[in-house]
């Protein structure tokens, strides 16, 4: 029911899956929630019959190395990895799915992973935990994160890598290009008559309009106008200290502009500011819309984004675990609760830019 660092429900994220789902979702505080009472509510909606297939996404704010206080402090909501063992005693499902920052396995605080993988393991499930680039799996988005897949023995265990074993996405399908280019043009502020979803915020201010204009396109960013004549009017003062420093570090992706024919980078939650990331459009003079950033999320095309605010839409996306993944995930479960393992085309998200063209066979 939102996430531990907003206020409840201040997000509207139920808003957006009753919306797409159909379903209105319990709004429960997962670190006060008695999992027995989780199991009652489950056995009323499901008419006594014991949950198959347990999924769970603690936050990641504790974990990811962009915070940097993660390199000393152990957040407190990073407990919430391990207390998923409580709701899988409780709910007892035949396989869990479980998805987080890559730090959840690498990072200093891996001990949340390997206290919840012990749990588990003590309740009589097989474990697999891993780090991918999700682009492996049809992501245009350079996006690292760990997945865990456990089932209850003597079921066998089965994974994303097992389900794309002797497969491989061809290289051009997870760009930018493939996923959005055939989006109508919008104006920053103005959405498609259309869709409402595509749609991006204004510009806030005369100079950040003239320093993004000025950009090149596909790929440029604010360093490339350190020679520019008006650079003094265009860039702020951090960035001209940068330049006379010789020190950029991460900041030319301030502002900058995606790639056409690279994934996209990472979207994270306050993806909607020009300021926090590489997140301008290739060629048009704006942010990319909701849509774009859906799309590059691995979202279908006519998904619905709900709530009172644009802000709120953007961190909707960057908050999601892509669904392009999380249905290759759902048919993994599907195979190992069945035995029969499917045709990896059959596993591709419709309505995304993703289809069976764009699957090869490893050499």
């Amino acid at each position: 029911y939102g996430k531990p660092s907003s206020g409840i429900g201040s997000l509207a994220c139920n808003e957006t899956y009753r919306a797409n789902m159909g379903i209105t979702p319990w709004a429960y505080d997962l670190s006060e929630l008695d999992p027995t009472f989780l199991r009652e509510l489950v056995l009323e909606r499901t008419e006594g019959q014991n949950l198959t297939v347990l999924s769970a996404c603690p936050p990641c704010t504790g974990f990811s190395r962009t915070n940097p206080n993660n390199h000393i402090e152990d957040d407190r909501r990073n407990s919430l990895v391990a207390r998923m063992a409580d709701f899988v005693e409780a709910l007892q499902p035949q396989a869990f799915v479980l998805e987080n920052a890559r730090e959840l396995i690498r990072g200093k605080h891996h001990h949340h992973f390997a206290q919840l993988v012990a749990r588990l393991e003590q309740l009589g499930y097989s474990v697999h935990g891993s780090c991918h680039f999700l682009s492996e799996f049809g992501v245009p988005q350079r996006r690292e994160r760990a997945l865990l897949v456990a089932c209850r023995q003597p079921l066998v265990l089965r994974t994303l890598d097992d389900l794309w074993d002797g497969f491989t996405i061809v290289e051009d399908a997870v760009t930018v290009r493939s996923a959005i280019e055939v989006l109508p043009p919008v104006e920053a502020g103005e959405a498609h008559d259309m869709d409402p979803c595509h749609v991006s915020p204004s510009i806030g201010g005369e100079t950040t309009r003239r320093r993004l204009e000025a950009m090149p396109r596909d790929g440029g960013s604010w360093p490339d106008l350190r020679d520019h004549p008006r650079r003094d009017e265009i860039l702020t003062p951090a960035m001209l200290r940068s330049i006379e420093q010789g020190r950029f570090g991460s900041h030319p992706d301030v502002y900058g502009r995606m790639w056409w024919d690279r994934p996209a980078p990472t979207i994270k939650r306050e993806c909607s500011h020009y300021g926090n990331g590489r997140y301008s459009h290739p060629e048009q003079d704006r942010l990319c819309t909701v849509r774009e950033m859906a799309i590059l999320t691995g979202f279908p095309r006519s998904y619905r984004f709900a709530g009172s605010s644009l802000s709120n839409m953007y961190r909707h996306v960057g908050d999601a675990v892509p669904p392009i993944v999380s249905h290759q995930l759902a048919h993994v479960i599907s195979w190992i609760l069945t035995g029969e393992k499917p045709e990896l085309k059959d596993t591709l998200l419709s309505d995304t830019h993703l289809s069976a063209k764009h699957l090869t066979r490893c050499a």
